[in-house]
């Protein structure tokens, strides 16, 4: 398929596997795009099943989310599966929930933070506590009112808001109108000592790399509380660290 569509991926086309998305600003590109997506298809000898697709619709659950002209939502009824799920009696039940969730953690400011203690019961032997019981209710409250994320516009600059803490960092990328994306991860125990503006310039280091594809290439406003990173390029070492 990429092959095919090689062309028109991130203009007008998007693929997963056999998933087809297209889309338009109006609907006489719509037009144009349908036509030119489908002469592709009958010009690769390749055929569609009717019952699958939708054409012509405002909104289409795609991936696991709803995309529409306000915005990109997380699906329904995986919201739901997150809301019905059973505490957690052993490792395996807990790396299924963490697994559900994770996939919409975008969607959620600071989830590391929240996820965290249910992570450390991954890797530190299962002992359910009041702690995991609290980040567990936490992330379902997260998800059920999980904001819908804007649709990124690569003709405006993107603003990343950082904000690193002992523990853990907490980014949103938006343009003004809205977050695009959330990112949050725990704080490395490595880094946990290091200066405030260390860790902060670290987080920065790792959401920027994480948004490589919204980032490269474009002008971004970075916005932090540490004014010192402003002139980290103009510091000048004396003594090797």
């Amino acid at each position: 398929m990429n092959d095919i569509f090689g062309r028109f991926l991130c203009h007008f086309v998007l693929l997963f596997f056999d998933d087809i998305l297209i889309y338009s600003s109006s609907w006489t590109d719509h037009l144009l795009h349908l036509r030119t997506v489908l002469a592709s298809l009958r010009e690769h000898h390749r055929k569609l099943k009717r019952s699958k697709c939708s054409f012509g619709v405002s909104s289409v659950s795609y991936l696991g989310h709803v995309v529409s002209v306000d915005g990109v939502a997380m699906d329904c009824q995986k919201v739901q599966a997150v809301a019905d799920w059973p505490v957690p009696r052993n490792v395996r039940a807990a790396r299924g929930f963490l697994g559900l969730a994770g996939y919409y953690r975008r969607f959620i400011k600071d989830y590391g933070s929240i996820a965290a203690p249910l992570t450390r019961l991954l890797k530190e032997g299962f002992v359910w506590t009041d702690e995991a019981t609290r980040a567990f209710t936490a992330l379902k409250s997260a998800l059920s009112g999980a904001p819908v994320l804007q649709l990124p516009d690569f003709n405006r600059a993107f603003v990343v808001e950082c904000d690193v803490s002992g523990s853990g960092m907490g980014v949103v990328l938006h343009q003004g109108n809205g977050p695009v994306a959330f990112f949050s991860r725990a704080m490395a125990p490595r880094h946990v000592g290091l200066a405030a503006y260390e860790r902060e310039l670290i987080g920065l280091a790792q959401v920027v790399k994480h948004w490589r594809p919204y980032l490269w290439g474009q002008h971004f406003v970075v916005r932090t509380d540490h004014y010192s990173l402003k002139f980290l390029l103009d510091q000048r070492l004396s003594t090797i660290p």
